[in-house]
Order: structure tokens, then C-alpha cells, then sequence
């Protein structure tokens, strides 16, 4: 495949433990720096993919089992892949995205009980070679972050009712943040794990401590030709 030349950050994480949130705070200051940023979602992200979205999180999949789930994941990312990230990344593109491949690993292979074997085969399709070049995992206990969750819907101007995972049991979330940190500890080099219980102020500067020195542009360089 050609060699790309952006960065592709994806951000991994339970309910509620800020990714949104964070990936805003790194783009506004990455933008700032004159780095082109682009900014996407799981699932969706592409048309096609946003379509997958509400049928997803609905739950209207869920009657369907775990697999069907996982396939429709599957064809909603390859979709975000070849629509959205691949030329994002090949234009030279910073890519912050909110869940990826990690978060198929955790809800449908971990939590969902399928097998290994198809939840590899299934990412293998779906990314097509596409790879984060760092995973930032926020980490908080599952409580705090669906506190933090049902806070966030109470207090928007339209509130709305849990989705499809943000409603099963706290035992379930746990399980999910533990796979998060299993699969950071398996793979060091691609994941860095962040505490999430700080302020927002402290976690982006977190993040962007690791995220700065894997720019393909260097912010104080930019800075050094005038362009910030």
C-alpha cells in the first residue's frame, strides 16, 4: 500500500471517561499550531458508516446477537477507513478518532464472547492495513465514568436515555476496562494509557505530551517558520 504521511491517533476508553472531550482539546491546539487536523468518529465517520451509526446504537441490531453486531461494525469501518481515513492520512493529515479497532476488540470480542479468531479476521477486513500509530487509553474505574455519562445526558439540552452499552451493568463496564488495559499492556509501543480522573486541563496535557513528538510536523517548528 502507498506510504502515508499523517498520524493516526485513536482514542479508546469506557463510558464517560472523556474522549470527546480530550480529542477537541487536542485538535483546537494542534490547529492553533497550523497542523491540519481531522476529526472523526466510531462508529461512523463516513455516510455509509453514519447510516450503520443509529441502527447500532439503537440497539434495533441487538435481537440479531453479538455477531451480527460485530459485522455491521466491521462494514461501517471499512467504510470510515476508505472514504475518510486512508485519504485523510495520505494528504498528511492528522487523524484524532473517537474508538476504533480497540473498542471492537473490548465490546464484541471481550465482552461479547465471540471468538478471537473472528474478531481478528473481522478487524483485519475492516482496516485494510490501516493501523493507529498511537492509541491514547483513558482510564478511570467504570463507576466514575458512567456517573460521568448520565451526568453528561441529564445536563445537555436535550437529554437522552443510555444507548445500546452505555445501559448494561457496571460488572460489564469493568470488564471492558480491564480488557482496555490488558490490550495496552500487550501492545506498549501503539497504547498509552492516561488517568482520566484529573481535570480536563491536566488530561490534555497529558495527551499531548505524548502525542507532540509523534507530529510528522514538530508544533515548535512551525512555530520557527512563522507559519503559528
Amino acid at each position: 500500500m502507498p506510504t502515508r504521511q499523517g498520524l493516526f491517533v485513536t482514542f479508546e476508553g469506557g463510558e464517560g471517561t472523556g474522549k470527546s472531550t480530550q480529542i477537541r482539546m487536542l485538535a483546537e491546539r494542534l490547529r492553533k499550531t497550523g497542523v491540519d487536523v481531522l476529526v472523526t468518529r466510531e462508529p461512523g465517520g463516513s455516510s455509509g458508516a453514519e447510516a450503520v451509526r443509529h441502527v447500532i446504537l439503537s440497539g434495533a441490531a441487538e435481537e440479531y446477537g453479538t455477531r451480527m453486531e460485530a459485522l455491521l461494525f466491521a462494514a461501517a469501518r471499512n467504510d470510515h477507513v476508505e472514504e475518510v481515513i486512508r485519504p485523510a492520512l495520505k494528504s498528511g493529515a492528522v487523524v484524532l478518532c473517537d474508538r476504533f479497532m480497540d473498542s471492537s476488540r473490548v465490546y464484541q470480542g471481550i465482552t461479547g464472547n465471540l471468538e478471537p479468531e473472528f474478531v481478528r479476521n473481522l478487524e483485519r477486513i475492516a482496516i485494510n492495513g490501516v493501523v493507529p500509530d498511537c492509541t491514547i487509553i483513558l482510564d478511570i474505574p467504570a463507576a466514575e465514568g458512567l456517573a460521568r455519562a448520565r451526568s453528561r445526558m441529564a445536563g445537555s439540552a436535550s437529554p437522552s436515555e443510555p444507548d445500546r452499552f452505555e445501559k448494561e451493568k457496571i460488572d460489564t463496564h469493568e470488564k471492558r476496562r480491564e480488557a482496555y488495559l490488558d490490550i495496552a499492556a500487550e501492545d506498549p509501543l501503539r497504547c498509552r494509557v492516561i488517568d482520566a480522573s484529573g481535570t480536563p486541563e491536566t488530561i490534555a496535557e497529558r495527551v499531548f505530551e505524548v502525542v507532540e513528538p509523534l507530529l510528522p510536523i514538530q508544533p515548535s517548528r512551525l512555530r520557527e517558520t512563522g507559519r503559528a
